[in-house]
């Protein structure tokens, strides 16, 4: 059976070309901001700043 708990996914989207490159897991209660990261993206080909789109289930 699946936990019940505060952390839920939530897809990473390149700010550059708009694609989707990660899922990641976040706890809605302690990070209640949009996640903002820099990671590497296959479209672009380099580091770029990826932020929170949507929410999965």
């Amino acid at each position: 059976m699946a936990k019940k708990g505060s952390r839920i996914l939530v897809g990473l989207t390149c700010e550059v070309c708009k694609s989707q490159n990660y899922v990641v897991e976040k706890n809605k209660l302690n990070t209640q901001v949009a996640l903002k990261l820099k990671k590497y993206c296959r479209g672009c080909k380099k580091h770029t700043t990826h932020k929170e789109k949507k929410k999965l289930d």
